[in-house]
């Protein structure tokens, strides 16, 4: 199985992540972040705040997961961009 990710894949995941709500994403965990309501996760912050996403059925590690990959793979994106780079002036190309 060939693990290597084209160039293609990393602009899907850029279309991906640029379609979803903005960042950051936070998870809300009844019981462990507040009393009272609902699991959710706030995206966006401040001006840029958007729709609440409630949760059922996902687990907390599950939710916690989906909340933080809205901030990580932009910069896992950026990072194996950054190291292709490096490679490749390496390499000369």
């Amino acid at each position: 199985m060939n693990t290597s990710l084209s160039e293609l894949e990393l602009q899907e995941m850029e279309a991906r992540v640029a379609a979803a709500q903005a960042g950051p994403w936070k998870s809300w965990v009844e019981g462990r972040d507040f009393l009272g309501g609902s699991n959710f996760i706030q995206t966006g912050q401040g001006a840029d705040r958007g729709e609440d996403i409630e949760m059922t059925g996902a687990t907390v590690a599950d939710q916690d997961f989906m909340a933080a990959a809205r901030q990580d793979l932009p910069r896992l994106i950026a990072e194996v961009r950054r190291l292709r780079g490096l490679l490749n002036r390496a390499n000369g190309t």
